[in-house]
């Protein structure tokens, strides 16, 4: 039996309800059963412009988006003319029957334009706003989907607006999935239902929040910085429940050193924000790191320089994220791939930032962070998620010690933490400036050395810690692909695509950065025949620490800097002979 894979695509203004609509079909599509991925494309504005939202199905593991459209949902002429492209021959375009625009740019297009009344459905239940819901359940209608599934979402969505308002929109589902049956024909692409255990619905940012919480996060603060804020949001709406405080800050500046406080006084805590905002922070991280208190930055990427792509996706900060700040000193990157290792790097991020007392930088982008896919609740266990907290002394083992040096110079770098307020002899002086083990001021040039070098001893210990890269792909193959981050879904099935083609081909994905895992990529890549590197960004960040780390050399970069996430489309067009 073939398998079921099929795109669909909303579009239309801001303010129009495009990512909400979408949002909610994407979470009803996994309530069926499927498999389901979703991608928001929307510009740096609160009205107008054009956004779109496209969601691929299928009954097969989704791991990207792909470049062809099943069926369009039009809430605009706009959105006909700049799409009408990339349907599929046969592919549907679902428009109101009023709506206006120039039907020139369909001729000569396989394709099948669709007017229904969905402004007419929507005001028969006293109000044109329903149309989007009608428009929803038709496309749902023509694929075969049971209404059931969109039909719990409409209650869970607008269940805070009373019951009167759930009773329209589902009367205005119910008449446009009728209306749509008739017409199911003119759709070959059909959906099935599947049997399975209740499934979450969530994007990457929201499973980062999670595995923050889970770890024990019990300080956040940031300023609003676009991918970054969904974090801040969802950190701020469980603060009460999870007992963390949050603080929107004045400033990316004044949110850095709120958790460097927070830190120092043995909260965990966190700051979100994307390039600019970090720009910003990076004297704070560099006194996080000077006190070495414990810090984790969730540092969501879009493309700049300055304001840039606001609202686009980029894989352009690797380099801000490993050289950012002055002077020397232990960090660590880590760059998750899907919404379950953003919650496993989340909770790594709070028990390694204990463990070495520096800095941890979790690298996201506008793509991982706010894509929406189904998952599997086992794989965010919140409640039994391992929290430690390296060389945090006890009480007991504080009254233990004849004395307390806070920065005391210890073999793997790591020197022994009390807490403020435990007691006598957790009295001991933080500053900025180089200092002696008691944290006094010091320029003596032997010392400041000493301290230089235990803190970089802690990169040797760190270096052990950090894991390997993903493989995938057989053995023995012609082409080996590298990524790291969000592209790891639009490489692994250009992969698949190409194994089923006759062409073996296979993947070496990183997550941990950095220190750079060199051994690693050694052994994952002494094989390969041809390496193909493939970033967001203009300069193969990357692919020059492989080099420059393990010695290792791409043949070909396939790169992409024009704000939008990769598809495996994409990288097979570019793929040289």
């Amino acid at each position: 039996m073939s398998a079921i894979d099929v795109t669909f695509r909303l579009g239309g203004e801001a303010g129009q309800g495009v990512e909400s609509s979408g949002a909610g079909f994407t979470k009803a599509l996994v309530r069926a059963g499927l498999e389901a991925l979703a991608v928001a494309d929307y510009m740096s504005r609160i009205r107008g412009g054009h956004n779109f939202f496209t969601i691929r199905a299928s009954d097969r593991p989704v791991l990207a988006t792909r470049e062809h459209v099943h069926l369009l949902i039009a809430l605009t002429g706009e959105t006909v003319a700049r799409h009408v492209e990339h349907l599929v021959p046969g592919g549907v375009i679902l428009c109101d029957e009023t709506l206006s625009f120039d039907e020139t740019v369909l001729q000569g297009k396989p394709v099948q334009l669709l007017r229904a009344p969905l402004v007419a459905i929507a005001e028969g239940e006293g109000d044109r706003v329903m149309a989007n819901t009608a428009a929803l359940a038709i496309a749902a209608g023509l694929t075969g989907l049971e209404l059931a599934p969109l039909l719990s979402v409409i209650a869970d969505n607008f269940r805070k607006k009373g019951s009167a308002i759930v009773e329209q929109n589902t009367r205005v589902a119910q008449t446009a999935y009728t209306w749509a049956q008739e017409r199911s024909g003119m759709c070959p692409w059909k959906l099935q239902a599947r049997a399975r255990s209740p499934r979450l619905t969530l994007s990457g940012s929201q499973a980062f929040a999670m595995g923050a919480l889970a770890a024990g996060c019990k300080f956040v603060a940031g300023y609003p910085m676009t991918p970054a804020t969904p974090v801040l949001e969802y950190m701020a709406q469980h603060a009460a429940a999870w007992g963390l405080v949050v603080k929107h800050a004045e400033s990316e500046i004044a949110a850095i050193n709120m958790c460097v406080g927070a830190a120092h006084a043995g909260a965990r805590a966190m700051a979100p924000t994307s390039g600019g905002g970090f720009d910003l922070m990076t004297e704070g991280v560099s006194l996080a790191a000077m006190l070495e208190d414990p810090i984790v930055v969730y540092l969501a990427q879009r493309p700049g320089p300055a304001t840039g792509l606001p609202t686009r996706t980029a894989q352009s900060d690797l380099f801000l994220a490993l050289h950012a700040s002055h002077g020397e000193y232990a960090r660590i990157i880590m760059a998750p791939h899907t919404p379950e290792e953003a919650f496993c790097c989340a909770v790594r991020a709070f028990n390694l930032a204990e463990k070495y007392q520096c800095p941890v930088i979790v690298l996201s982008d506008e793509y991982l962070a706010a894509s929406i896919r189904g998952a599997e609740p086992q794989d965010f266990d919140v409640q039994h998620t391992p929290i430690q907290r390296g060389k945090l002394l006890s009480q007991e083992e504080l009254d233990a010690l004849a004395t307390y040096k806070r920065y005391a110079l210890t073999e793997d770098g790591v020197s022994p933490r009390a807490l403020p307020g435990m007691g006598p002899k957790a009295l001991y002086f933080s500053t900025s400036d180089e200092h002696t083990e008691e944290g006094h001021i010091t320029e003596d040039p032997q010392l400041a050395t000493a301290m230089a070098q235990k803190r970089l001893r802690k990169l040797e210990y760190i270096a052990a810690e950090m894991r390997p890269p993903l493989l995938y792909g057989p053995q023995e193959a012609e082409l080996t692909f590298i990524g790291w981050g969000s592209s790891y879904g639009a490489i692994r099935e250009a992969v698949d695509l190409l194994n089923a083609q006759g062409r073996a081909a296979n993947m070496v994905h990183f997550v941990d950065l950095w220190p750079f895992p060199a051994q690693g990529a050694r052994q994952a890549l002494a094989g390969a025949k041809r390496i193909v590197a493939v970033e967001g960004n203009a300069t193969a960040q990357f692919a020059f620490l492989l080099q420059a780390h393990a010695g290792i050399v791409a043949q070909q970069k396939i790169l992409k800097y024009d704000g939008r996430g990769f598809t495996p489309d994409y990288i097979l067009a570019r793929l040289e002979a």
